[in-house]
């Protein structure tokens, strides 16, 4: 190991790694042993590299690549680590709204009035009739690795609007197997009863087959969630910032 560190010191100034003070090699060395280094990280340290591990990739080497392309790349990625960055942190740690708008920031935030996030706090059902609410929302519940509870919701006001015989049946399985089905893939937090009688509902599929989950989960982030965030940081934060905008 110091015979590596030794050779490794030749090219240029320090890197440190695990713990350790390379001196910095090229970046292709150094993102892989940044790479081979995190694979042996405690699981609490691995989650807090996470949003810089997830917007690693081969279009960061410059070989072969034209400048302005590369100039474009490292923008889109230092907004991607923005994003995932707010995401990883807990709730009340997150200060930027605009990461995790799905517009714009500046133009979102225009468009965003302090009346209009004053309002998510009238009801829920206010929250959900706002996208800007909903994108708050959606990222609040993120930090508490809950979000499949608003993505099925969303998938149901969604499946609603199917006109079409042949497609409403396929979506509905495909719905039921993501969030319904016991051990999907991001199952929601329903009774047996509720779970039993939509499954029973797939046998002819209507409009109506996840009315029933679709308000228990609804019920469920109403009481629960829905609180969590209007006290949170984040939500605080945003008003904060809508009300700086104005003055």
């Amino acid at each position: 190991m110091q015979a590596l560190r030794q050779h490794l010191a030749q090219d240029i100034g320090p890197v440190n790694v695990y713990g350790i003070d390379f001196s910095e090699v090229t970046k292709f060395w150094k993102e892989l042993l940044f790479l081979v280094s995190a694979a042996v990280l405690s699981p609490v340290r691995r989650l807090s590299l996470l949003p810089e591990l997830l917007t690693r990739n081969l279009s960061d080497y410059p070989i072969g690549k034209d400048p302005q392309a590369m100039r474009t790349g490292q923008r889109r990625n230092k907004g991607m680590r923005t994003r995932l960055g707010c995401l990883s942190h807990k709730s009340d740690s997150c200060s930027d709204f605009t990461a995790i708008l799905p517009d714009k920031p500046n133009r979102a935030l225009k468009r965003l009035s302090t009346e209009e996030a004053t309002r998510w706090a009238d009801s829920f059902d206010v929250l959900l009739s706002h996208k800007y609410g909903v994108a708050a929302f959606r990222a609040f519940l993120k930090t508490e690795f809950s979000e499949e509870n608003l993505e099925f919701w969303l998938a149901c006001e969604e499946f609603k609007k199917t006109r079409s015989t042949a497609k409403l049946v396929s979506k509905a399985h495909r719905i039921f197997e993501e969030f319904v089905d016991v051990q999907a893939p991001r199952e929601v937090n329903i009774d047996f009863q509720t779970r039993e009688a939509t499954r029973k509902n797939m046998q002819e599929p209507s409009l109506t087959c996840f009315d029933q989950a679709q308000g228990k989960v609804h019920s469920l982030m109403e009481k629960d969630s829905y609180p969590r965030f209007l006290r949170s940081k984040m939500y605080l934060d945003l008003l904060s910032q809508s009300q700086r905008r104005l003055s």
